[in-house]
């Protein structure tokens, strides 16, 4: 079997869940299987990279991603199974079953019906991206869905598909990589607010924010991100790791944090806006924010895996306020560092947030907006005023992880969907 793995990101260029799914995934399968992996971007070792036509530079992102598709289908004529992953890569797979004979898997991350926002992205394009992912979804042999509640909302979105050929592979985490980092908290104080709202952001870093590359433990003494950023470690924290999308719900975040307790501090490691005018939006709830409270902190810039893994341990509670969130890997990362979580209840995330056990659920209600930021905060505030429950939640969350949630799982599953198609 040679499994032609098509997606548009792979490292080092990855910025979201759908990128450190397929990475991690392929480290496993080639365990078991021969993959070739199919991305875009910049050229780079173990991948066949497919770039955009450059007759078509300065056209709408949606054509520019068709046209590297065609060099993906082009590329793949080797391939005995194709799986492709998000909208990018879904005319791709299309096109490669059809032309070469072969089964087509499409593993659904999001449904482009259910992200209106992305309008504002691509325009026209988004149009183009919904027909792309009908079509790709509609067609193929096999669905994967990475949590149960995708599951329904794939089956509820494409009602002509066949429930039989929808599955459901949850995404994963790698425990080894991911987990409790300890602090020298009398090393690290508030003396460096240099880099507090108001002053300069945190250094840029060089790769993505989910490189594999790093494996160490506590920060070394000078190389620690809170220390840079002046986070006073004997202060409570709470951090946000994420996209600034409309789909991540950070703006529903900071108008939660105008009712955290005075104590809280709040570590924003939030970039690659989708739009220049959420970008706008977002710097500006951030400065309105910080001239009403100490404490808080925006990294812009991706960081790699150990500093995101020193500010998620350092936290009393990580917080995802997204309002489309088909499973959440952010969150497994934040429980597999031992960090209660406190997240809204929409997608998939029930199913990895578990209410009163290793975190807070907030019910989302888009017509109310107000209110789910009030009880965001009343969650937050609950745990940083009982730090034990926290602790506990925290460490059930990593407990969880480790039994539920192995990648070496997630391929093993996926490899017997290959062969189901392939029969």
């Amino acid at each position: 079997m040679r499994v032609a793995m098509m997606t548009r990101e792979y490292p080092p260029e990855v910025y979201g869940g759908a990128g450190v799914h397929v990475t991690e995934l392929v480290a496993q399968l080639r365990h078991l299987c021969e993959v070739d992996v199919h991305c875009m971007g910049a050229p780079r070792p173990g991948a066949i990279v497919a770039q955009p036509d450059p007759a078509l530079k300065g056209a709408n992102p949606a054509l520019s991603t068709l046209s590297a598709d065609m060099k993906m289908v082009n590329a793949a004529a080797q391939a005995t199974v194709v799986h492709s992953h998000t909208w990018y890569t879904g005319l791709a797979g299309h096109l490669t079953a059809l032309l070469y004979g072969i089964p087509h898997v499409l593993t659904a991350h999001s449904l482009e019906p259910m992200r209106p926002w992305k309008a504002e992205q691509l325009g026209g394009g988004y149009r183009v991206s919904s027909w792309v992912e009908k079509t790709a979804v509609e067609a193929a042999d096999a669905v994967i869905a990475v949590s149960s509640g995708m599951r329904d909302d794939v089956l509820k979105t494409y009602p002509a598909l066949d429930p039989n050929r929808v599955h459901v592979v949850r995404n994963g985490i790698d425990t080894d990589i991911w987990f409790p980092v300890a602090h020298a908290r009398s090393e690290i104080g508030g003396a460096h607010a240099r880099n507090e709202i108001g002053g300069a952001h945190a250094r840029s870093e060089t790769g993505g924010a989910h490189a594999r590359s790093e494996t160490g433990g506590a920060p070394r003494p000078g190389d620690s991100v809170l220390e840079e950023l002046g986070v006073d470690l004997n202060r409570p924290i709470v951090a946000f790791v994420g996209r600034i999308t409309r789909q991540k719900g950070v703006a529903h975040l900071i108008a939660a944090a105008h009712y955290f307790a005075p104590e809280i501090q709040l570590v924003l490691c939030a970039g690659a806006p989708d739009t220049p005018e959420i970008a706008a939006e977002v710097t500006s709830a951030v400065q309105e924010l910080a001239r009403s409270r100490s404490g808080v902190f925006w990294v812009r810039e991706m960081l790699p895996i150990g500093k995101i893994r020193e500010i998620l341990s350092a936290a009393t509670v990580f917080v995802c306020p997204s309002v489309y969130e088909p499973l959440g890997i952010v969150n497994l990362e934040a429980m597999a560092c031992a960090t209660a979580v406190v997240a809204s209840d929409v997608g998939g995330i029930p199913e990895v947030v578990a209410d009163r056990q290793t975190g807070l659920l907030v019910h989302y209600d888009a017509s109310d907006p107000a209110f789910f930021e009030r009880r965001l905060a009343e969650a937050v505030n609950s745990l940083v005023a009982d730090p034990e429950r926290a602790r506990q939640y925290g460490q059930a969350g990593r407990q969880r992880c480790i039994q539920e949630f192995s990648w070496a799982h997630i391929a093993e599953q996926t490899l017997e969907i290959y062969r189901k198609v392939s029969s």
